[in-house]
């Protein structure tokens, strides 16, 4: 009869110990196909405090000095240090400061909103220009996602609007020990902050308020069980080796000593 040595003992036992990781689930697992009869609602992205808006303004004036005096003079980022001053920062008490028109209230107010309210100060009382036009856009929309997929990190996303599966896309979509049916968001609203969760293989995944994400969201993918347990098998695996290297030098170093 064969004797079994050490190291094949542990690496049997190692071996008989391990499973196989549980696939994550599909992404919207059982839809039924809806071709024609979906309507895409998006929200209105209201101004929050700390948001930095870009603003610009516009009249049929054909008085030069116009554009100088009613927007913000714009340094582009370089490696130089200059910073972006084209913005105007929503502060803590939710308003924006004009160098011409003082300060304006913002926050809370969608991006139509704040325009609206902006040309109506050109034109009311007094008219400073006229016909003015006035653009309104986010200069710092962005969302973060962090946990269980490929690239973690904060996204700058240019177009103002972002799903939960766009946002995953970005990141290098989930791990496979990324868990796709309790995905955490983390939102602050109206001066509340909030924790929500989205479970991206059900089939209600659309019908979720956290589908559409909103600036400044936080993405979490937390880990599974397989996660841990993979991590813990491979510091078995490291002491595993270790200790055959062991027993592997001793047996030599025994072995030359006994054929002395």
């Amino acid at each position: 009869m064969k004797r079994i040595t050490i190291p094949a003992l542990f690496i049997s036992m190692f071996i008989f110990s391990c499973r196989t990781t549980k696939p994550s689930g599909n992404y919207l697992e059982n839809y039924k196909d809806t071709t024609g009869k979906s309507i895409v609602q998006l929200p209105e992205i209201k101004n929050k405090k700390g948001d930095l808006l870009g603003i610009q303004v516009y009249s049929i004036s054909t008085e030069p000095k116009v554009y100088e005096i009613y927007n913000l003079p714009c340094a582009v980022a370089s490696s130089a240090g200059t910073v972006n001053t084209c913005g105007y920062l929503v502060d803590v008490q939710g308003n924006i400061t004009h160098p011409r028109l003082g300060v304006i209230h913002a926050a809370g107010l969608t991006k139509a909103e704040l325009a609206t309210e902006i040309k109506k100060q050109l034109t009311t009382p007094k008219e400073l220009l006229t016909d003015p036009t006035v653009i309104v856009n986010f200069l710092n929309y962005k969302i973060t996602v962090l946990g269980e997929v490929a690239q973690p990190g904060t996204l700058s996303i240019p177009g103002e609007r972002v799903t939960i599966l766009e946002a995953i896309g970005l990141a290098g979509d989930i791990t496979e020990f990324g868990k796709k049916n309790d995905i955490k968001i983390v939102r602050e609203s109206d001066g509340m902050r909030t924790v929500g969760t989205i479970d991206l293989t059900s089939d209600k995944l659309f019908e979720s308020p956290y589908f559409n994400l909103a600036q400044n969201d936080v993405i979490m993918v937390d880990p599974k069980k397989q996660k841990t347990k993979k991590t813990e098998q491979d510091v078995t695996i490291a002491r595993i080796g270790f200790i055959i290297s062991l027993i592997t030098s001793a047996s030599l170093i025994y072995n030359s000593f006994r054929r002395n």
